[in-house]
């Protein structure tokens, strides 16, 4: 076995030679005037340099997502960082765009964001703990909304705002689910008024959303003046330009705004800007770093959260649909190792080798290859590869995969970095060089929410027919009546299962997708469908990470 394999990820990052910053952004021509640093490996792009760069042509867009994956997750970060290392090493000029990573997995079960093994952005411990600072920014202006929802309420409540219609939740980035139902105003009369309240995750709070779409701070501060936070006694909505909170909320985005800009282990340009979850968000990074990738480079590579079902979904039908993007290329990571665990598998067995499983688990990959057909994309199939992985599990799958008519190709780049995904760049490459594709979206703005909503859970999730909760029904009755049935939908479902239920595995059918709770974001500018038992705020494991995680002579170690 290499010495590369038995390296864990941190101690990769901790061991890396990086580039000063201003070198970096010197390959994309940024100068070092553009450039609000923060310390010498990670800074912000000025808005003066995004101003520069609007006349710049568009480079391509590389769209990469994934299968259901394990609870692990299935490395998609690791290739699309890959992919872009290996696009450079060809001559071409590349950038990544990422997400940033939530404390909550970092701390949880999954682990941080910064890709891993020899496909990673650094400094990696950096980018998973406080990075820049723009979660913090998210999670205070988010909570300086409920504070000043709570005092005006407390303050004589002019806006005769219903406290059993109150709609706005704080925010914390941490699993923590004592949060989720809550009691505040408990105390003396000054203490403010007692109701029930709700904390939810920062990476699910509107404002993140609201942030990752908007495209400079006037846009910004238009979309966080329709932020409903309740409804008054009539069941009027009460927004946040009511309560005057838009300026002070855009103070303290104001430097969240701009992009961040670090690098890959190999020196590739890599944007990380803005984290919705895709399981309960819209599961992209934001608008403005994936545009100004786009103005800099010749190929731009970019994920989205979870498998296609959730993140490329919500990239294809959300994102692309209010910035204008249009995709030339989406990559489908599988592993060995999902398609074992969607026919069965216990997660504790997928290292042997097993192709009655796989052959039972790859209806998985078949469905997501059908649900990206629907866009009108070109399609590569890639295999994160294992090293407990055989070589009559890959023959089966490309096999597979190339009988379904798509391009396929393996891809190590974990052990090898950007070496290891050079099949996969000269895949990506050859299909660049035909025409534009005929992307095309999966709904029309004129269906209403309901018919959308069963689009989705037809077209990609499979299922049979969706159920509403009495509760969901009224709710989508109330925000067709305030005139915004024409948004797109944001799903929020399990990334385990195509289907509602995360012990569905494979490819189900003859199911219904449960619909129990209905919520506008008419900032961020789509309808909330939650489904199933998903929950916005999540809970620790048993034995969650943090327990693993430690400074060691001013190292930090155990950070995955």
């Amino acid at each position: 076995m290499s010495e590369k394999i038995i390296k864990s990820d941190i101690q990769i990052a901790q061991e890396a030679k990086m580039l000063p910053i201003g070198e970096i952004a010197g390959q994309l021509g940024i100068t070092e005037d553009d450039l609000e640093c923060y310390g010498k490996y990670k800074a912000k792009i000025s808005n003066e340099c995004i101003q520069k760069t609007l006349g710049n042509p568009d480079g391509r867009l590389v769209l990469v997502t994934a299968v259901n994956p394990t609870p692990a997750g299935e490395g998609k970060t690791t290739v699309t960082i890959g992919l872009g290392q290996a696009l450079c090493r060809m001559g071409k000029k590349a950038s990544v765009v990422l997400r940033e990573p939530s404390l909550g997995p970092c701390f949880g079960i999954k682990g941080g964001a910064a890709g891993g093994g020899y496909s990673q952005v650094v400094p990696m411990e950096e980018l998973n703990l406080h990075f820049t600072g723009d979660f913090h920014a998210i999670t205070s202006a988010n909570n300086l909304l409920a504070a000043m929802l709570d005092n005006h309420i407390q303050q004589g409540n002019e806006l005769r705002i219903d406290t059993r219609q109150i709609v706005w939740k704080r925010c914390l980035d941490m699993n923590d689910r004592a949060l989720r139902n809550i009691v505040v105003g408990m105390g003396g009369k000054t203490d403010g008024v007692v109701r029930e309240d709700h904390f939810v995750i920062s990476v699910a709070s509107e404002i993140m959303a609201i942030l990752c779409l908007a495209d400079d701070m006037e846009d910004l501060k238009e979309r966080l003046s329709r932020i409903i936070v309740a409804y008054d006694m009539d069941g009027e909505a009460v927004t946040a330009k009511q309560l005057k909170a838009v300026g002070a909320m855009a103070a303290l985005l104001k430097d969240a705004m701009k992009p961040n800009l670090i690098q890959t282990l190999e020196h590739t340009p890599a944007f990380v800007h803005g984290g919705p979850f895709a399981n309960i968000a819209h599961g992209c990074n934001s608008v403005r770093a994936t545009k100004l990738a786009l103005k800099l480079s010749d190929i731009a590579v970019t994920e989205a959260g979870f498998g296609s079902d959730l993140g490329a979904e919500k990239f294809l039908d959300i994102k692309c649909r209010k910035a204008g993007l249009k995709p030339d290329v989406i990559v489908l990571v599988a592993t060995i190792r999902a398609l074992k665990y969607n026919g069965g598998v216990d997660k504790s067995r997928l290292g042997e080798e097993d192709l009655r499983a796989l052959q039972e688990g790859i209806v998985n990959l078949e469905k997501h290859i059908e649900n990206l057909q629907n866009y009108g994309v070109p399609i590569v199939v890639t295999l994160n590869q294992f090293s407990s992985d055989t070589e009559a599990e890959l023959s089966y799958v490309r096999a597979f995969v190339e009988k379904k008519g798509c391009a396929f190709a393996l891809a190590s780049v974990w052990e090898q970095g950007g070496e290891g995904g050079l099949e996969l760049a000269e895949k990506v490459i050859g299909m660049l060089e035909n025409e534009r594709p005929d992307f095309h979206y999966l709904y029309e703005d004129e269906l209403t929410p309901e018919q959308k909503i069963t689009c989705i859970a037809q077209k990609i999730y499979g299922a049979d027919d969706v159920s509403y909760a009495a509760a969901a029904k009224k709710q989508l009755k109330k925000i067709m009546d305030m005139g915004y049935g024409s948004l797109p939908v944001c799903m929020a479902k399990t990334q385990y299962s195509l289907s509602d239920d995360p012990a569905k595995l494979g490819r189900p059918k003859g199911f219904t997708v449960h619909v129990r709770e209905v919520y506008l974001n008419a900032g961020a500018g789509f309808i909330v469908v939650i489904t199933g038992s998903i929950m916005t705020m999540p809970g620790l494991p048993k034995t969650p990470a943090a327990e693993g995680i430690d400074v060691i002579d001013d190292k930090i170690t155990g950070l995955f």
